[in-house]
């Protein structure tokens, strides 16, 4: 009896109907291991064969995903040979600039407290309301707190939407005038309160630290339609705000939105050196912030 084609795998066994994994599917679930702890710094993988045959791919799948965690810098010795292993030293490779996109939530923090290891910490930030950058830091105060942080001087410059102008989101689903103008008071309100809380916390280390703090804010003219930190003048971090359709509750009323959640945006990092391409992003990036600083936006007051 001849076996149709559809109803065998390369190694003449029969397969199930499921839909042929790719390469990036056995990249995601692997890396996912690594970053759950199932998978340990130093700890030797399958081999490419049985990985091959637990995912139900051809081995030059398999060895395209490893080359993607190898990229990642999750892991090392990557061949046609032995079994590759996981990187000894996972922690820059999960939140430094070289690893995969993580949401803001996730990747923010770990940056900026490596930024505070300066002497002189500059950290620029485009967004709409702070709410990321503010709870980003409490990782690096925390450490100065703890004595194991101790830049001498920390710079930070903001610039956030201005309240004089009609905001692209968040808005309400139907266009009401009165949802508009509810939707704009709860981001004011919360643009200013974030922004309070960052310059308190930061002009803090004035009093407890003797570190000399500067805290800056200027007003945009539009609703930025990403978000962008830069640090130290060597790296780029930068998201997406995508738009999604949500619920609200406002007093008793539940209002339909577009909105963006701004920690859910999955962060790029580009750091000067790694690559031309990265150089010339951390570059432009700079001379874009400046350009917006220096021209149209305005000054800010963190009040209603």
């Amino acid at each position: 009896m001849v076996v149709e084609p559809k109803h065998a795998s390369a190694n003449g066994r029969k397969s199930s109907q499921r839909p042929q994994k790719s390469h990036r599917d056995v990249a995601d679930e692997l890396r996912a291991r690594i970053t759950s702890g199932a998978l340990q710094p130093g700890q030797r993988m399958p081999t490419q064969a049985k990985l091959a045959d637990e995912f139900g791919v051809e081995r030059g799948a398999v060895r395209q995903a490893l080359r993607i965690l190898q990229s990642e810098h999750l892991l090392t010795n990557v061949s046609k040979g032995a079994p590759a292993t996981v990187a000894p030293d996972l922690g820059r490779a999960l939140t430094g600039p070289g690893a995969a996109p993580q949401p803001t939530m996730v990747a923010l923090a770990p940056r900026i407290a490596a930024a505070f290891a300066a002497p002189h910490v500059e950290i620029d930030a485009l967004c709409l309301t702070s709410v990321s950058l503010t709870l980003a830091m409490g990782e690096p105060l925390r450490q100065i707190h703890a004595g194991q942080l101790k830049p001498a001087k920390v710079d930070v410059r903001v610039m956030l939407p201005s309240r004089d102008i009609s905001l692209a989101f968040p808005t309400p689903v139907d266009g009401s005038a009165d949802d508009d103008l509810q939707l704009r008071r709860r981001w004011l309100a919360q643009r200013n309160a974030q922004g309070q809380v960052l310059r308190h916390n930061l002009l803090a280390l004035r009093a407890t630290h003797g570190i000399d703090v500067r805290v800056t804010f200027r007003a945009l003219p539009f609703t930025p339609p990403v978000k962008l930190y830069l640090l130290n003048g060597t790296e780029a971090l930068f998201a997406y705000y995508t738009l999604a359709r949500s619920e609200v509750e406002i007093g008793q009323q539940h209002l339909e939105m577009y909105d963006a959640p701004g920690i859910q945006s999955t962060l790029f990092a580009f750091e000067q050196g790694a690559a031309l391409r990265d150089t010339t992003f951390v570059e432009q990036s700079h001379v874009w912030f400046n350009a917006l600083w220096e021209t149209i936006s305005s000054e800010l007051q963190l009040t209603s």
